[in-house]
């Protein structure tokens, strides 16, 4: 008896070796299809990386795990709009659920702890994130915006339930600015006090007013970027309220907007527009004028789905590296949520291809307007029965 036990013990030990083994063996994600916008023969400036949409995009388990304790039920994301990242972080506001955190160091897939108590949250909508980790997420069914600390704990809050309804906002400096999509304005709070300094938006002259404002930007000159879907624009402020452009009009060309809604600015100045009518992001330049665009309806690599915020990050490229081209110079990530679909968190990457002269923005405006200074003639030399009668629907649709 005692030899059969010994048996059946190193039966045992064998198969969990094996399982280690096993586990130790389990493959890398498969690479997603290289994709690059614009497409060849064009010169690369936005290359699709990866997407995530639930834990088995991150947490890796191996076979002896399994056997163990059973493979773990997955979870995904819901309706997700706002994304930020920090320090290895992608933190998800699940509009339907919580903020999650896909942590890219430890490959896991959890919901923010400091959501219980009085840091709990209804409808988490967008988040931006502090250079000292401060984190703050609009929910716009609780009233407020709530803080959490660099450990994601709960901090504070800022505005009172039932007045307004906060849908995305942003620190700059000593101020906090928050999307009122209920009284279209911007509020600003003091950081330290919570107290409200301000509101922009929601006086002068007619043309200068919000009407449903979506979301918010900083450029870095302290400039203000909001998107309104009512206006079907981005209407551009200075730090302290006063009205200067605005970028885009109703319309589906390429530079217009029918429902635009996350918005983002890089360090030279260059705006990225989601809209979710048309299922991209357009990059203008610092002037606001249309340089490009990268995404279209669809679920394969580089597709998106209802799109709605747009996130720039400098700082966490050594976690994507090896899904960019090895020919591809990554200048800095864009994250893009889609609000269905399998590629829910997209991920993008702003750079070049090496060894090719790339224009500069001012270079290629002017090649934009030359070819659409063209385009016009050719239009003005038609026959008066082929041009048209001038409206949108008569222009170059977008892809």
């Amino acid at each position: 008896m005692e030899n059969n036990m010994l048996k059946s013990l190193g039966v045992v030990s064998m198969v969990a070796c094996l399982f280690i083994i096993a586990g130790c063996a389990v493959p890398a994600r498969k690479a997603e299809e290289i994709v690059f916008f614009p497409p060849p023969p064009g010169l690369a400036r936005v290359q699709y990386l990866t997407s995530f949409t639930g834990s088995k995009d991150i947490a890796e388990e191996t076979a002896f795990q399994k056997f163990v304790v059973g493979e773990r039920t997955a979870r995904v994301l819901d309706k997700p709009y706002g994304v930020a990242i920090y320090d290895g972080k992608i933190y998800v506001c699940d509009s339907n659920d919580t903020v999650i955190v896909i942590d890219l160091k430890a490959k896991t897939y959890e919901p923010l702890k400091g959501t219980n108590g009085a840091g709990k949250l209804v409808q988490p909508l967008n988040i931006s994130i502090e250079a000292d980790g401060t984190k703050y997420v609009t929910d716009p069914v609780r009233g407020q915006i709530v803080v959490f600390d660099r450990n994601d704990e709960y901090k504070s809050a800022y505005g009172a339930p039932g007045k307004w309804k906060p849908v995305d906002a942003e620190p700059f400096e000593d101020r906090l600015y928050a999307v009122d999509n209920m009284n279209g304005a911007i509020t600003v709070f003091d950081k330290k006090s919570g107290e409200i300094i301000r509101t922009i938006g929601d006086k002068g002259e007619v043309a200068e007013r919000l009407v449903r404002p979506t979301n918010i930007a900083f450029d870095q000159t302290g400039n203000l970027y909001v998107s309104d879907v009512g206006r079907f624009q981005i209407v551009k402020f200075n730090r302290e309220g006063r009205f200067i452009s605005t970028i885009g009009k109703l319309g589906n060309n390429l530079g217009h907007f029918a429902r635009p809604k996350g918005i983002a600015v890089d360090r030279a100045g260059r705006l990225y527009a989601v809209d979710a009518a048309f299922n991209n992001v357009q990059i203008f330049s610092n002037q606001g004028r249309f340089l490009m665009f990268f995404g279209e309806a669809g679920q394969e690599a580089g597709n998106l789905l209802l799109p709605a915020k747009v996130a720039i990050s400098y700082d966490n490229l050594q976690y994507f590296r090896k899904y960019a081209d090895p020919n591809f110079e990554m200048q800095y990530l864009i994250f893009v949520t889609s609000q269905v679909g399998k590629r829910m968190v997209n991920v993008f990457a702003y750079g070049r291809e090496r060894d090719k002269q790339y224009p500069s923005d001012e270079e290629l405006l002017k090649k934009i307007q030359e070819k659409r200074s063209l385009e016009q003639e050719r239009i003005q030399g038609l026959p008066a029965a082929e041009k048209g009668d001038g409206t949108d629907a008569d222009e170059k649709k977008r892809p």
